[in-house]
């Protein structure tokens, strides 16, 4: 394999990160917030950086986080244009992201009777 054609990537990743947030249709959800859970992975193309064990010129998962907590403190009716505001920013983090994918995950939402989670996932 060529790595000039095929240069060589690394998933980075957050995994079951909690958050306690104001998303929803209704105005009890927007009052009183629920528990939602973010899980995010970008590839990324391997970097001179990550081969001299530099933090500089790399996508850090703390920059990772810091959009996911910025994105979730922004209340908004739908959880997928959450999770699409979220991956438009990480998408603007390094020109190096060449494949992501987010999963949100509202915990507890609430339907009468309903024992579960409910998410969307977004491959960007």
């Amino acid at each position: 394999m060529n790595s000039e054609i095929n240069p060589p990537t690394i998933t980075i990743a957050l995994e079951g990160v909690k958050f306690h947030a104001f998303h929803g249709v209704f105005e009890q959800e927007r009052k009183v917030g629920a528990e939602f859970e973010v899980n995010l992975e970008v590839q990324v193309v391997v970097s001179d950086s990550m081969r001299s064990d530099r933090l500089v010129g790399t996508v850090s998962y703390a920059d990772l986080y810091a959009v996911c907590r910025s994105e979730m403190e922004k209340p908004s009716a739908l959880i997928e244009h959450v999770a699409l505001r979220i991956a438009d920013s990480v998408r603007a983090l390094s020109a190096d992201i060449i494949h992501g994918r987010i999963r949100l995950r509202k915990l507890h939402p609430p339907i009468a009777a309903f024992d579960g989670s409910a998410s969307v996932t977004l491959d960007f």
